[in-house]
């Protein structure tokens, strides 16, 4: 199935639920790209045992495909020099959630409580911020995109598969912040900040 080894599918079937997902996920190392940056299959996540938020997103949304839910992405933008975060979207009964793979303490999972996709890219706002200068970042979020467009072929790929990643930057994307509220965004303060810069997994270690 999707071309995955035995192995990698008694992994993946075991990730049953959204939280089976993000705790798979929580328990990975974070990719630091320390050789250069990387976009990796889930067969390479799997290999690798690591990944970073896109390289997550797209693990998780393989498992749910692999449980019969759609596997859709769902991009967030900020300014260009912060960093765009991905996440894997699934429904329960008529409202979304997102499963999320982060470094820090904040862009985490989301419970299903959202009637509709803003409402879910809106819950990561308050969180997306520089840490440096409490700059709230977060632009936009782009329509939800399936996997299935890429047929399976991304999923078990030796290659970085980048053209997914690219692919997200050039669906329709909704801005986030009214343009006559842009100069009432308030910085967060020096406690969010200091919440923010907590990092799970550092760069020393090896793991990573």
């Amino acid at each position: 199935m999707f071309g995955l080894s035995k192995k990698e599918l008694t992994v993946l079937k075991k990730l049953s639920t959204p939280e089976k997902i993000q705790d798979f996920l929580d328990r990975l190392p974070i990719n630091h790209e320390k050789n250069g940056d990387t976009c990796l299959s889930p067969r390479q996540v799997l290999r690798e045992k690591k990944a970073h938020c896109i390289e997550g997103a797209m693990l998780a949304a393989t498992a749910l495909w692999l449980h019969g839910e759609e596997p859709l992405l769902l991009d967030l933008t900020t300014l260009r020099y912060d960093d765009d975060h991905v996440v894997a979207l699934y429904k329960r009964n008529g409202y979304w959630g997102a499963i999320s793979k982060t470094n820090h303490s904040v862009l985490r999972f989301r419970d299903p409580i959202y009637r509709t996709i803003r409402e879910l890219a809106l819950s990561y706002f308050h969180e997306y911020f520089m840490i440096t200068t409490g700059r709230k970042t977060l632009q936009s979020y782009s329509v939800p995109i399936s996997l299935k467009r890429f047929g399976m072929e991304w999923i078990t790929s030796s290659e970085d598969v980048w053209y997914i990643a690219h692919a997200l930057d050039d669906v329709r994307h909704f801005p986030i912040v009214p343009k006559k509220n842009k100069r009432l965004i308030r910085k967060a303060s020096p406690l969010e900040r200091k919440m923010g810069s907590i990092a799970e997994w550092k760069k020393g270690n090896p793991r990573t």
